[in-house]
């Protein structure tokens, strides 16, 4: 079962403008998620796809496979679907990999594959590690995901999910705690993703603007893993300086 990976990367970034291609460690943030996702030992091939020549100059450098895809793919998402359209006719299992983790671990992406080895019915992936803060059980930015016995996503949301009717989720969180932090890594197989891409918004989609909610209201089944620690996503100028401080203290 052949599978590759796919980071989808665009120059433009609201919160913190071309954080892909900073470079105060000596190499481009990119680079770093490129290089993990080299050493998992599920993936044959890893591709950039990028709509930005100055992306694809950065991958080419540092010895990257790099596909230039159109400007206006609403997700990245579509971005992936455009190069698996385009190639990749042999790969059964797509991953998608998020550009701004490069601390994610290689054996998440192998556990991905995994997944979809083991569960022939299931269209789709992910990941989801343990809530233990209150602050973000609360917050609205941190999705959540609930699962049927057999790991199967059965609903994901913004919302605290499961709701906990007759108590403070405090005690809950400080033990065997009942609620999941979704993961944004997702594997899909071929076929699917590009059925996928070719379907509307979902109504549950638009309402919690939770790009899975349309595999989930398509009838597909997410097949949900769960891993102990999450890698840490950069979005603003604090977590790239604290991505920073942690190369600068291992190096």
């Amino acid at each position: 079962m052949r599978a590759i990976g796919i980071i989808p990367a665009r120059l433009a970034s609201s919160r913190l403008p071309q954080k892909l291609l900073l470079a105060e460690t000596g190499k481009p943030l990119l680079q770093y998620t490129w290089e993990a996702a080299c050493r998992a030992t599920q993936l044959s091939e890893i591709i950039v796809a990028t709509d930005s020549e100055e992306i694809a100059e950065v991958v080419r450098a540092f010895g990257g496979t790099c596909e230039i895809t159109r400007d206006d793919h609403p997700s990245g998402t579509d971005r992936i679907a455009e190069v698996v359209r385009r190639r990749s006719s042999d790969a059964e299992i797509i991953v998608n990999i998020q550009g701004d983790e490069p601390d994610i671990d290689p054996a998440s992406l192998d556990q991905l594959v995994d997944l979809l080895a083991e569960n022939p019915d299931s269209e789709m992936a992910t990941l989801c590690t343990p809530i233990k803060t209150r602050e973000q059980w609360a917050d609205n930015s941190c999705t959540k995901v609930v699962c049927a016995a057999n790991g199967a996503a059965m609903y994901f949301s913004r919302c605290p999910i499961p709701f906990y009717r007759d108590g403070e989720p405090d005690e809950l969180l400080a033990g065997d705690t009942p609620w999941r932090l979704h993961l944004g890594l997702y594997a899909y197989r071929r076929d699917f993703l590009l059925r996928l891409t070719e379907l509307p918004p979902s109504r549950l989609e638009k309402l919690e603007r939770l790009e899975q909610l349309r595999a989930l209201e398509s009838g597909a089944t997410i097949q949900v893993g769960e891993v102990a620690h999450p890698a840490a996503g950069i979005d603003t100028p604090d977590d790239y300086a604290r991505f920073v401080q942690r190369h600068e203290r291992a190096a």
